[in-house]
């Protein structure tokens, strides 16, 4: 039996793009966002599976939160905000995306809902996440009952200007990566009763605890002070709203 041999032109092609997908993912692991090492070792105490981690409260409310993390920014960045808001009394569950990029699973909540059918969820985002939180949203109406952007918009795949949900919008006065003339556009596709609140002095990266963010303002209060006037806001607007 002869053995079919690859040329020596098809082996240097299969090496270059061997190469080339091995310098694409090493650059891509330098831009990533690590979380700080506090709230690294926060996350270390939550729940960890496959798809998310999960931040459990004592359930005192029948609603729980999903939160897509930001464009390569580690979910653990996250265990701050998450766990004032578990404390409050509400379940968040912080997802992850291959490369810590929601656009490669945008629909991983699907996941959370069918274990969790007797659930009330919010979908919250920040940044890139917001999205395609928003996205996923409008394709799964009768699952979610509300909207969370975090410096974040949606777009028009992500349209809910017809829904009746209570929606809140958190940004931060210091933010330098939020496209604030999309942001505006953007309002066209939230509903009416959409509410809006604004962190002063904070930044976009404070919306995680990941450092300092390429192309961000500074803030003129800490990253801590920042999370917790978030995880209170959220927690007053969950409290009115469900």
């Amino acid at each position: 039996m002869t053995l079919l041999k690859k040329s020596p032109k098809k082996w240097r092609t299969i090496g270059a793009l061997f190469l080339l997908l091995l310098f694409g993912f090493l650059l891509l692991q330098k831009q990533m966002y690590p979380a700080s090492n506090q709230a690294q070792i926060l996350s270390e105490q939550a729940v960890h599976t496959k798809d998310y981690t999960f931040y459990t409260s004592k359930k005192e409310h029948s609603t729980s939160i999903i939160l897509y993390p930001g464009a390569l920014v580690d979910p653990a960045s996250y265990s701050v905000l998450a766990q004032q808001i578990a404390t409050a009394g509400y379940d968040v569950y912080v997802v992850s995306f291959p490369f810590n990029l929601a656009v490669l699973k945008g629909n991983i909540a699907e996941k959370i809902l069918q274990t969790r059918p007797e659930e009330t969820f919010v979908l919250a985002g920040h940044s890139l996440g917001g999205v395609m939180a928003s996205r996923f949203a409008a394709k799964n109406k009768q699952q979610i009952a509300g909207l969370l952007f975090l410096a974040s918009y949606p777009d028009q795949k992500g349209d809910l200007s017809q829904l009746d949900w209570p929606v809140l919008s958190i940004t931060a006065t210091n933010d330098g990566v939020l496209n604030q003339a999309n942001y505006e556009q953007a309002k066209a596709y939230l509903p009416s009763q959409t509410r809006f609140a604004s962190i002063e002095g904070g930044n976009h990266a404070g919306f995680g605890l990941y450092g300092p963010q390429k192309g961000d303002s500074n803030a003129t209060i800490t990253p801590l002070d920042q999370q917790t006037q978030i995880a209170q806001t959220i927690v007053h607007w969950l409290e009115t709203s469900f």
